[in-house]
């Protein structure tokens, strides 16, 4: 067998492995319990910012 046959088999399995790794790592991810952090934690009062542009006059070069 050539030597790049066997480069191109290694890469292949290599990347097989990790792509089976990664969908294992996100279906443990996924099924964790996921909480919203309780209303207490914010102790400041929302903010709301607005920003309004307006162009009254459009110059002539």
């Amino acid at each position: 067998m050539n030597r790049s046959k066997i480069i191109a088999i290694l890469t292949g399995a290599i990347s097989i492995i990790l792509a089976i790794a990664y969908l294992i790592l996100v279906q443990l991810l996924d099924y964790r319990d996921m909480k919203p952090a309780p209303i207490s934690q914010f102790d400041q009062a929302p903010a709301m910012i607005s920003d309004y542009w307006q162009i009254d006059k459009i110059a002539k070069v």
